[in-house]
């Protein structure tokens, strides 16, 4: 049996500000944004590539805003990714990778998989990770 885990729900205070993050900013397809009433509001986002989707809005169940800490993405090339995020204006931590316990700037030496990380927040600090998963140096 598989176990897919389809959907994240986020806490924001803001609905059309964070959908203007991760849509406009970091380029997150749209899925759902729908409204009932006042009192309900569901917007369903998903990043490129992935089959797991985020949610937030009115009435959805969510926490509090910024409750949510060390979502994870995956990307094959953390500089591109990096990139992408100066490029959108997202501050972030820059290309760390860990020695003996301890955040080191820049990415792996040796660029192993699971070894290099970007850190940022949304609007609500609700925290990500970027992690290099299946880097290569020449870009195949």
């Amino acid at each position: 049996m598989d176990w897919k885990l389809q959907l994240v729900v986020l806490g924001v205070t803001d609905v059309d500000r964070a959908k203007s993050f991760y849509v406009d900013r970091l380029g997150f397809g749209l899925d759902v944004d729908h409204t009932m009433g006042e009192h309900f509001r569901v917007v369903q986002i998903t990043p490129p590539g992935s089959t797991c989707s985020v949610t937030f809005g009115v009435g959805v169940g969510a926490g509090p805003p910024g409750a949510v800490k060390a979502l994870h993405l995956v990307v094959d090339d953390a500089e591109a990714a990096a990139a992408h995020l100066d490029a959108a204006g997202v501050e972030h931590s820059g290309l760390r990778h860990f020695s003996d316990g301890h955040a080191t700037p820049g990415p792996d030496p040796e660029r192993r998989d699971y070894q290099t990380f970007i850190f940022f927040d949304d609007p609500d600090r609700n925290g990500w990770a970027i992690q290099e998963v299946g880097h290569s140096p020449t870009g195949s």
